[in-house]
């Protein structure tokens, strides 16, 4: 049953941030903290490799509309993943592989200290950065991830991760306990903070209730601030917004997305059954996309955006129809 959106808010941030404690990285916390403010972020996630070393230098940067998570990047032999919501000073043990039998010790340690696990870039390019652990036991998925595109934030990498994920979809939604998708930039370097980054629903600017509304799908992901994207279905006077139930008793289901900031892009609706819907959008990047289906036909509904390239510009969780 759909909640009612009117005392929350959506809230942009990006989850997988590194600072120059992590390898690679060239900007300081107080540097980063500045551009997320400037790229119009609400919270982001510190998720330097291996370490809680910038977590107390964070601290004193969170506040004035930036809420700052605290977590890690988990950097195991056979995959990365992130773990949001630590307590400050925690760290995740990262020396085993697949074959060690060990990660989901680790994840529940995350849990039980009320954090968030995230696969993280399933098809990195680079040794290691496979994801080859199964995603049950995981939160969430990250299925578009802006370090190695060159251009723009999307290359073959997040469109595998994203058919993967699409893929799995029906399967777990139809056992009532399917896996949100997100989207962080994984900056490293200056400039790509925030491309891309999760949208989220949630009742106050806290990370309790920011990572709640992350491990239930209440989201989207975007590829710039400059993009704004309302989902929602509607049948016997319910409505549903992403990542919530529509309880339609059988009737049909009006389904409506209204995009802008995408100039001659293209919405695709899609189901179980996969790409059931493709329509243009003007050459002012405005334009709403409706579409009528029911429960037997959809279990799920859920929407791309992309540009007219083709690279993606954003992309949903899904709202279940039953």
């Amino acid at each position: 049953m759909a909640t009612d959106q009117g005392r929350r808010r959506w809230f942009r941030g990006d989850c997988h941030v590194h600072s120059l404690l992590s390898q690679g990285a060239d900007q300081t916390p107080a540097q980063l903290a500045a551009a997320a403010r400037a790229a119009g972020l609400d919270f982001i996630a510190v998720t330097e490799h291996n370490t809680a070393a910038a977590h107390e230098e964070w601290r004193p940067l969170s506040g004035d509309g930036l809420l700052v998570i605290t977590g890690q990047e988990v950097t195991t032999r056979t995959g990365h993943w992130l773990a949001l919501g630590l307590t400050p000073g925690e760290v995740v043990e990262w020396r085993y592989g697949v074959r060690d039998d060990a990660v989901d010790r680790h994840l529940d340690q995350v849990r039980r200290s009320g954090g968030l696990c995230v696969a993280a870039h399933p098809h990195a390019p680079y040794p290691s950065g496979v994801f080859m652990y199964p995603y049950q036991g995981f939160d969430a998925v990250e299925v578009w991830n802006g370090r190695w595109a060159s251009d723009l934030p999307w290359n073959a990498d997040n469109e595998a991760a994203l058919a993967e994920w699409g893929r799995s979809l029906a399967h777990d939604v139809h056992r009532g306990a399917w896996r949100p998708a997100m989207g962080n930039s994984d900056a490293h370097l200056e400039g790509q903070l925030g491309t891309p980054h999760t949208v989220v629903l949630a009742g106050e600017l806290g990370a309790g209730a920011v990572l709640a509304a992350i491990r239930a799908g209440r989201s989207w992901i975007a590829g710039s601030a400059a993009i704004e994207l309302s989902f929602e279905a509607s049948a016997g006077g319910g409505r549903a917004g992403v990542g919530e139930r529509l309880e339609t008793g059988g009737e049909p289901a009006a389904v409506r997305v209204d995009v802008r900031g995408v100039p001659s892009g293209a919405v695709t609706f899609h189901t179980e059954r996969g790409t059931v819907l493709r329509e243009s959008l003007p050459g002012g990047g405005a334009g709403v996309v409706e579409w009528r289906t029911s429960a037997a036909e959809s279990a799920f509904v859920r929407v791309e955006v992309r540009h007219a390239d083709g690279h993606m510009a954003a992309l949903t969780n899904p709202i279940v129809l039953i």
